[in-house]
């Protein structure tokens, strides 16, 4: 894989909850364009929080955060959003708009004010449509769709938005297998720079470029899947025994996981 520039640059970057709790804590790292870049960790390792202060939901309480060599909180909204787009664990819930609206939302940072949605809008939300195998249901109310439909409503909107950067927060929650595997075979499709949470670790290891691996809010390995991911790493991060094997057909590292009772978090233990 031939990597060009760095797009995101996060140095030393933390941030602390209204309660608290640091929930990134002094992580650097950087993403050059063409990676599919994921973020594994158990539940509150601040992987949520890590994007979040990627595409500004959150201001790192120190630190700093660039993306193309510009400091992401001096970026003009409307061109942060030319630069990014994100799909979210969760969609609303009480759209009155239907699937074909939600999708053409993906097209406002590219309109002026009171700009009409011309014929090129038009042309690019009719694609993504057809991407996701949405065109048969355009006119039906996003708020009566299941979760896996909703899901691939929101992916077709991020696409239309035709951002150089795509940040998802687990993007196959939601979704039956099929599905999953469209997903994360397609991301490099997508955009030219992909930054997604994952859960699945074999899905991980099996179409991301390199990973970084939270625990307790700090980045423990950074790296290509086969050469940072190893049982004695799932172990101490994850809790859970594990067996590494090679998967057969695509030769990336392949994990067969155990319930192992001596592996289970203590009681006592926090995160």
């Amino acid at each position: 894989m031939s990597l060009s520039k760095v797009v995101y640059q996060v140095q030393a970057a933390s941030w602390i909850t209204p309660t608290g709790q640091a929930a990134v804590q002094d992580v650097s790292f950087e993403i050059r364009q063409g990676e599919v870049f994921g973020i594994i960790g158990p539940n509150g390792a601040g992987k949520t929080s890590l994007l979040k202060l990627l595409y500004r939901t959150y201001r790192a309480e120190s630190g700093e955060i660039f993306l193309n060599g510009q400091d992401v909180k001096d970026i003009p909204r409307t061109e942060f959003a030319q630069q990014v787009a994100v799909v979210l664990q969760e969609s609303p819930a009480n759209f009155a708009l239907t699937v074909r609206d939600v999708v053409a939302t993906g097209r406002l940072p590219y309109l002026r004010s009171l700009e009409r949605f011309g014929a090129d809008h038009t042309k690019v939300v009719d694609e993504c449509l057809k991407r996701f195998e949405l065109v048969d249901m355009q006119d039906r109310r996003f708020s009566v769709l299941s979760g896996g439909e909703k899901q691939r409503v929101v992916f077709a909107r991020a696409l239309a938005q035709q951002s150089p950067v795509l940040i998802l927060d687990e993007p196959t929650n939601h979704l039956d297998i099929r599905h999953q595997l469209d997903v994360m075979r397609n991301l490099k499709d997508w955009a030219d720079t992909v930054i997604l949470t994952v859960h699945d670790i074999n899905l991980a290891a099996r179409y991301c470029d390199r990973l970084l691996v939270l625990h307790n809010g700090r980045a423990v390995a950074c790296g290509a899947p086969a050469d940072i991911l190893t049982s004695d790493l799932l172990e101490r991060v994850f809790r859970v025994s594990s067996e590494l094997r090679q998967e057969p057909r695509y030769g990336q590292p392949w994990f067969a996981f155990y319930a192992d009772e001596a592996a289970l978090p203590d009681e006592n233990q926090n995160g």
